[in-house]
């Protein structure tokens, strides 16, 4: 099996001082899975009211672009709120530094004591941590809070959500964009292969093999799909 990263003084050093966050994998996949629902979902009922093509690509397209802005605009706001209240967090913890030195000073020995230090390691360690400010901080939003040492990134969030659901949610108009024979019938096997796609490409960070993986994401997009279709099929002429 291949070595995750490696283990030298300088990967270590380098890896810990700077360490990655939860990167944008859930934003990737938020928004690929959510593209190609969404668009599927008006093809679907569209094709099963027996409406033309080109009202087909007429709504998908405005859904990919509206849609895409608005979830990409969502995820950027809640991703903010996040930053935000982390922010505000820290400015509440140096408030209480300089309030209350002697209790903040107690729930950083609390910390350290439920990781398994104790006696004169325990205070040693306690001292140090409390002689820098930023670090006394850093530890106290991670500990007292349960919030993540990386701060979110917004903007990397939002582009990456957009990206993702521009990418999926084209994917159900290809062949009505190309004018092509049977193209729901085609459009509806893209889109499956799109979803399992993104399933498997998800299973690369789980523990999950990638076909079970992606037959789970296979079969909640096909069943949204389905439910589409069933809708349009009550409006059909």
């Amino acid at each position: 099996m291949a070595e995750e990263h490696g283990h030298s003084p300088q990967e270590i050093q380098d890896r810990i001082g700077s360490p990655p966050g939860r990167g944008l994998l859930r934003d990737i996949v938020y928004g690929g899975i959510d593209g190609s629902v969404t668009t599927f979902a008006i093809v679907a009922g569209v094709a099963g009211a027996g409406l033309s093509p080109f009202v087909i690509v007429a709504l998908g397209l405005a859904n990919v672009l509206a849609d895409g802005f608005s979830m990409a605009a969502g995820n950027y706001s809640g991703t903010k709120a996040e930053l935000d209240d982390i922010r505000r967090l820290r400015e509440i913890e140096n408030r209480h530094i300089d309030t209350y030195p002697d209790g903040e000073r107690g729930e950083v020995r609390e910390i350290l004591r439920l990781k398994g230090l104790s006696g004169r390691v325990l205070e040693e360690a306690t001292d140090e941590i409390c002689k820098s400010r930023e670090t006394w901080v850093d530890l106290m939003i991670e500990g007292e809070y349960g919030l993540a040492g990386v701060d979110p990134r917004p903007m990397k969030a939002a582009v990456a959500t957009f990206a993702a659901f521009m990418v999926a949610g084209m994917v159900p108009l290809l062949p009505f964009l190309f004018g092509l024979a049977n193209a729901f019938a085609i459009s509806s096997c893209m889109t499956m292969a799109c979803f399992f796609a993104i399933g498997a490409f998800k299973s690369r960070w789980s523990l999950a093999p990638w076909w079970r993986s992606g037959t789970e994401t296979l079969m909640i997009g096909g069943a949204a799909a389905a439910m589409a279709y069933s809708v349009g099929l009550l409006f059909h002429a």
